[in-house]
C-alpha cells in the first residue's frame, strides 16, 4: 500500500478555507463562496496544521481552484488604506517620498551570478475586520507631522521614481546633511548623498548572535496557544520567561496536553542545545546575504525569485514562500508569485528576511524599506510586505548607531501606511507595552484585539514585537523573553526581537553568555556554502555589503 503525500501549504482544498479566511479579515463579501464550497462538501482551513489529513476527491479539488481564482477578484474596501505598488506606498509615506523607487523590477528570470563559497565552511458595507477599527484621519508620519506633500505631487504629476540602486534624490535631505542638522533617520528618512557606513563588525556580531537566540528560544513552543507556553515554563519556575525552555521537571500530564514542536524539540531545549540549529529564520538572511553579493543593491524581484530556485530547497519553504515557490516552477512571473493562489501573502514569511536590509543600509531606514520591499514582492503584498519594510527600517535605524529602540521603532513606523491595519497594530503594541507594567497584560491585550487572526499573520506578530521591545526598552534578553512569551510565531518574533537588541547592545560581549554560549558559533543550514559558517564570518561579510557602493 503506497503511503499519501500531503505536501502542506499548497493543497487547493486548504488553500480555499485559508483564502475565506483572508477574505474576513480584509472585508471582501465572500460568502457566497463560502457557500457554494461547504455546499460541496468543502471544509474550513486547517487551524495550525500546514494541511488536512486527507486529500480531497478530484472534483472538490477542482472546485477549490476555481474558487480561489473568484475569491482572488473579489474587491477589497481597505485598497485605498492599504496600497500595494511601491508609488502609491510611497505616497502615502512621507518617510519615503524621496526613497528610490522599490518595485518589483523587470519581469524576468535574473542570470545569477557565480556562487562564492566561503573560505571558512560553509466594496460595499463590508465587514470590519478582525482588530481596533483603524484610524480614519489624514495620513500622520510617527512623529505626528502631516503627510509630505512632495511625494503625493510627485505621484500625482507621474514624475519618475527613483532608482533601484539606493541613490536617492532628496534635496531637503541633502541639504540637512550638508549643514549638519539631523538627517531624519529617525523618522525613517536618509540623508541620500552620505557616503556609505557601516554598523560595526562588533554590533553585527552581536545581530547575528541575537538573531539566533531569539529564534532558538522560541522554537520549542512555536505553534502552541498561549495558555501552554505560560504553563509550560511555570511548571519549570521560569516565567516571567527568563532562560532556555526545558522538558525537565514538566509533569507528565502537562507535557501530554501541551507536547512540545515536534520538529524542534530534539535541538532546542536547554539540555539538548549544540550549536545553531537549522530554522528558515536564519536561512533567509543567509540567502539575502548571498543575494546582495551576487547581484548588489539593483537586484529585482526576479532575481530573488531565480536565487531561490538555484539556493533554496523546496522543502525548506512554508506559507507564502511555498506558495510562490510554486508559482516560479509554474511558469509564474513575479511579481505575479505572490498573488496567484496565495492566501498567505499577508503573514509574516516577509519580515523574516528583512533584517539583512537593515543591516546593510545602516541609519538608512527607507532605503532599507525599499530594499525589503522588492525582496517581499516575490510572496506578499500589502501587510505582509509592510511588515518587512517595518522590520528593515527599524533594524536600519538600530544599526545606525545613534537611535535607541523606541526611535528605531518610530522609523520603522515611518516607512508603513498610516492607515493600514499593520501600522495601527504598531501602535497599538507600543501603547500596550507603555501603560502595562506587567507585560503579560499587554500580552492578552494584544491577544484580545488581534486573537481572531491566524497566529502567522503579519498584523498580531508586528503589534507583539513592537510591544517586546517597547516594554524592555532595549534589553535583550527582556526583548527576546518577552517576544517569545508572547505567543504567536515566537520563533520568528523572538529572532527579530534578538537583532534589533542585539545591534543596540552594540558587541557579543555585551550579550549575556547564556544567549550565546550555548550556540556554539555555528550554524546549521541547507543554504549551499553555509553549513557549519560562524556567526563572526556572517558578520564580516555582512559589513562587506554594508560598504558596497
Amino acid at each position: 500500500m503506497t503511503a499519501t503525500l500531503r505536501l502542506t501549504w499548497v493543497q487547493p482544498e486548504d488553500l480555499v478555507g485559508h483564502e475565506l479566511r483572508q477574505a474576513d479579515e480584509d472585508g471582501r463579501d465572500a460568502s457566497a463562496i463560502r457557500d457554494r464550497w461547504l455546499a460541496a462538501g468543502g471544509a474550513p482551513a486547517p487551524v495550525r496544521a500546514g494541511a488536512s489529513g486527507e486529500p480531497a476527491p478530484p472534483r472538490l479539488r477542482a472546485l477549490a481552484e476555481r474558487l480561489l481564482d473568484e475569491l482572488a477578484a473579489l474587491p477589497s474596501p481597505l485598497a485605498a488604506d492599504e496600497p500595494v505598488d511601491w508609488p502609491s506606498i510611497v505616497a502615502a509615506c512621507p518617510a519615503l517620498g524621496h526613497r528610490p523607487a522599490a518595485g518589483p523590477g523587470p519581469v524576468h528570470r535574473g542570470a545569477p551570478g557565480p556562487h562564492r563559497a566561503l573560505a571558512s565552511g560553509p466594496a460595499g458595507e463590508a465587514a470590519r475586520p478582525h482588530g481596533p477599527a483603524p484610524d480614519r484621519t489624514p495620513p500622520r508620519a510617527a512623529d505626528g507631522v502631516a503627510a509630505g506633500e512632495d511625494a503625493s505631487r510627485a505621484a500625482r504629476h507621474g514624475q519618475a521614481p527613483p532608482t533601484a540602486d539606493g541613490v536617492a534624490a532628496g534635496e531637503d535631505a541633502s541639504r540637512a546633511a550638508r549643514h549638519g542638522q539631523a538627517s531624519g533617520a529617525e523618522h525613517g528618512q536618509d540623508a541620500p548623498h552620505a557616503p556609505r557606513t557601516a554598523p560595526g563588525e562588533d554590533a553585527l556580531h552581536a545581530a547575528w548572535l541575537g538573531r539566533a537566540a531569539g529564534c532558538l528560544l522560541g522554537k520549542p513552543v512555536e505553534k502552541l496557544p498561549l495558555d501552554a507556553i505560560r504553563a509550560l515554563a511555570r511548571a519549570t519556575g521560569n516565567w516571567p520567561l527568563a532562560d532556555w525552555f526545558t522538558a525537565r521537571g514538566v509533569p507528565a500530564e502537562l507535557a501530554a496536553a501541551h507536547p512540545w514542536n515536534r520538529r524542534s524539540a530534539a535541538t532546542s531545549l536547554a539540555e539538548n542545545i549544540d550549536g545553531m540549529p537549522e530554522d528558515d529564520d536564519l536561512n533567509y538572511p543567509l540567502l539575502g546575504l548571498v543575494l546582495l553579493r551576487r547581484h548588489g543593491r539593483r537586484f529585482t524581484t526576479a532575481d530573488v525569485g531565480a536565487l531561490w530556485l538555484d539556493e533554496l530547497p523546496a522543502g525548506r519553504t512554508f506559507t507564502a514562500e511555498r506558495v510562490a515557490y510554486r508559482n516560479l516552477l509554474c511558469g509564474v512571473e513575479p511579481p505575479h508569485t505572490a498573488v496567484r493562489r496565495n492566501p498567505f501573502r499577508e503573514w509574516i514569511g516577509a519580515a523574516i528576511r528583512a533584517d539583512v536590509h537593515g543591516w546593510t543600509n545602516p541609519g538608512a531606514p527607507a532605503t532599507a524599506a525599499a530594499q525589503a520591499f522588492r525582496d517581499a514582492a516575490l510572496s506578499h503584498t500589502a501587510n505582509g510586505a509592510y511588515s518587512a519594510m517595518f522590520v528593515a527600517a527599524t533594524v536600519a535605524a538600530a544599526a545606525g548607531g545613534a537611535a535607541g529602540v523606541h526611535e528605531a521603532l518610530a522609523a520603522g513606523l515611518a516607512v508603513v501606511p498610516p492607515r493600514s491595519r499593520l501600522a495601527g497594530a504598531v501602535r497599538f503594541g507600543i501603547a500596550a507595552a507603555r501603560e502595562e507594567v506587567d507585560f503579560d497584560r499587554a500580552v492578552d491585550r494584544i491577544h484580545h484585539a488581534y486573537g481572531a487572526l491566524h497566529w502567522v499573520h503579519s498584523v498580531p506578530n508586528a503589534a507583539l514585537l513592537a510591544a517586546a521591545l517597547t516594554h524592555a526598552d532595549g534589553d535583550f534578553a527582556g526583548s527576546v523573553c518577552r517576544a517569545v512569551s508572547g505567543g504567536l510565531d515566537t520563533d520568528s518574533n523572538g529572532a527579530t526581537a534578538g537583532s534589533v537588541a542585539g545591534l543596540l547592545a552594540g558587541s557579543p560581549d555585551a550579550l549575556p553568555a547564556r544567549w550565546t554560549t550555548p550556540l556554539k558559533n555555528r550554524l546549521a543550514t541547507s543554504v549551499a556554502g553555509f553549513d557549519g559558517v560562524g556567526f563572526d564570518t556572517l558578520a564580516r561579510l555582512t559589513v562587506e555589503e554594508a560598504l558596497r557602493p
